[in-house]
């Protein structure tokens, strides 16, 4: 599993989860925020990008990306959930990752792409509902700014 780093390039989930690491413990009297959105994008196959966004709270942050390419899927509810499975499955590594090195106060939000605007509204429950009880927070349209701006910025 790769991920992309705008500024450092291609990199494992090792070397992000250590960038990411040293990013927070570099300056440790800020407040972060770790937060994973998927969004994807229907052409002839359907690309899947999910983002993991490290905010260093009111000082910027730091994101990396994965893709992963699908056969074309029509259905825009197959397409909302595989994007939010994609989210819990990398939150869940990477929440696992925190608590192994002492961090597990670290709060993992998962930003789906669906809000209240629009077809995807029908499946606001059902989606949050599989985040929350994956024990992470859940934050939709307009809030969901790591799927629908950072993860949806790379799907084009």
């Amino acid at each position: 599993m790769y991920f992309t780093s705008p500024t450092k390039g291609r990199m494992t989930f090792e070397q992000m989860m250590a960038d990411i690491m040293g990013y927070i413990t570099g300056l440790p009297t800020s407040a972060y925020k770790i937060i994973i959105g998927s969004d994807s994008q229907v052409k002839q196959e359907t690309c899947f990008i999910t983002a993991v966004i490290v905010h260093r709270l009111g000082k910027g942050a730091r994101y990396y990306y994965r893709k992963k390419i699908q056969r074309k899927i029509k259905s825009l509810r197959q397409k909302i959930f595989y994007e939010t499975a994609l989210s819990l499955e990398l939150g869940g590594l990477i929440a696992r990752h925190f608590a192994e090195c002492g961090l597990d106060d670290l709060q993992v939000e998962i930003h789906i792409d669906v809000g209240t605007h629009g077809e995807t509204r029908d499946l606001i429950r059902e989606v949050v509902g599989m985040v929350t009880g994956s024990g992470f927070q859940a934050k939709i349209k307009p809030e969901a700014y790591g799927a629908s701006s950072v993860a949806d910025k790379h799907t084009k």
